[in-house]
């Protein structure tokens, strides 16, 4: 079958409809694979139709170091080709949908035996590898080409935020975000990145007073003590406060928390996140920590994994149409340090950063000699900025009992 197959590619047409993902070098054999690379680069030089005493003219010319022996090899090969007539086009659906069906057949089988073996912990490539193939085994190819009327640029196109921050300071420079973007949050250990994304979901003005639907995803913390901080920065008083006056706080809890869901992610990975996602349908979800979701890449490097996170997180704000909040932590490197950059985020210098749509990077002040008071300043870093471009910081405040950022 794939002698006929590659000898109808021959044919500028029939290469034409069935180039790319229709026609993958993978359905072929090794040798017949260094003929269709031929066969690829004949088109694009010559753009025509190019007959089997060409490409094995080409074939030869590419590999001037074949042995004897090889060169008898090949030229038996395309003794075979030539006999080949091309296919029409009713034939060659049918020949590629059995050569799919045995490539394909194949690599199910692999991924459902890794999956047994415990060596791929996700079934999402399997998932994956199915969406993209109809029952004939052929990729569908079925492209929807965008819809840009000027009003759908203008609506979209503009940087109005649908859920905007409620720190001044950092509202002033960047107002808020919008579905389809990824925020990424970074600082070092005890420094307030949940108590940050409380703040932002649970104060005053914040997303849940806005009307969006928010998920939080813990694998660091437990959902209680990250709850705790969503509790306090919602009635505004500590634990203390709140039980003094339990049944005031707990009604303004309630009318907060209505559209506000809590799950621990401890060994979680994104597929499972895109999965909550089409499910329950958030306007915004908190990955608290983004980088602790399990990965189903198959590498060694702690970069590859977490770029491949990354990645994943920002394929599940575009497809799901919602805001992701990413958060991570910092390296040694920020330590101690005011003014931080990109390049600080931990395990992932460059892979995680180039994700971001948005990337808000916390400092508090380098502790002093004899210092007695909890630190209460936070410097916000605006590292990264596509949504209105300004980049430096701004200055807040933070209330530890209540979990609160503030101007």
């Amino acid at each position: 079958m794939e002698l006929s197959l590659i000898r109808s590619l021959m044919e500028k047409q029939f290469y034409e409809e069935h180039r790319g993902s229709r026609c993958p070098m993978k359905l072929f054999s090794k040798d017949i694979q260094k003929v269709k690379r031929v066969i690829d680069k004949a088109m694009d030089d010559y753009d025509r139709s190019v007959s089997p005493d060409e490409v094995e003219a080409l074939f030869l010319s590419d590999n001037p170091t074949l042995t004897t022996a090889q060169k008898q090899q090949y030229s038996a090969l395309f003794g075979q080709i030539k006999t080949q007539q091309p296919m029409g086009k009713d034939i060659a659906q049918e020949v590629l949908s059995k050569l799919f069906q045995q490539v394909i057949g194949e690599e199910v089988a692999n991924l459902g035996f890794d999956f047994v073996n415990g060596s791929l912990k996700s079934l999402q490539p399997l998932r994956n590898l199915l969406e993209v193939h109809g029952d004939d085994f052929i990729p569908k190819l079925q492209v929807q080409w965008e819809d840009m009327n000027m009003d759908r640029i203008l609506d979209e196109g503009d940087l109005q935020s649908k859920w905007t921050f409620n720190i001044p300071s950092l509202a002033r420079k960047v107002p808020g975000v919008n579905a389809g973007q990824l925020i990424e949050i970074g600082a070092r250990s005890n420094t307030g990145k949940t108590s940050f994304h409380a703040s932002l979901v649970m104060g005053p003005d914040g997303f849940a007073d806005q009307g969006a639907k928010v998920i939080v995803l813990c694998n660091e913390e437990t959902p209680t003590r990250v709850g705790h901080r969503y509790l306090t920065c919602a009635v505004g008083t500590d634990s203390v406060g709140i039980r003094k006056d339990k049944a005031r706080h707990l009604a303004t809890y309630r009318s907060k928390s209505r559209h506000l869901k809590f799950k621990d992610s401890t060994e979680k990975d994104m597929a499972w996140v895109e999965s909550v996602c089409k499910y329950y349908k958030p306007d915004i979800i908190m990955l608290d920590m983004g980088d602790k979701f399990t990965s189903t890449a198959n590498s060694a490097s702690i970069h590859e994994v977490l770029k491949q996170n990354v990645m994943y997180a920002r394929q599940i704000a575009k497809q799901q149409e919602c805001a992701v909040f990413y958060m991570s932590q910092l390296s040694a490197e920020a330590e101690g340090r005011v003014v931080l950059n990109q390049s600080m985020m931990e395990g992932s210098k460059t892979g995680k950063a180039a994700e971001a749509d948005l990337m808000l990077l916390i400092a508090r002040n380098p502790p002093t000699e004899n210092q007695t008071e909890e630190d209460t300043q936070r410097h916000i870093n605006i590292a990264k900025n596509k949504l209105t471009g300004w980049h430096g910081m701004v200055t807040c405040e933070f209330d530890y009992k209540t979990a609160l950022f503030s101007a």
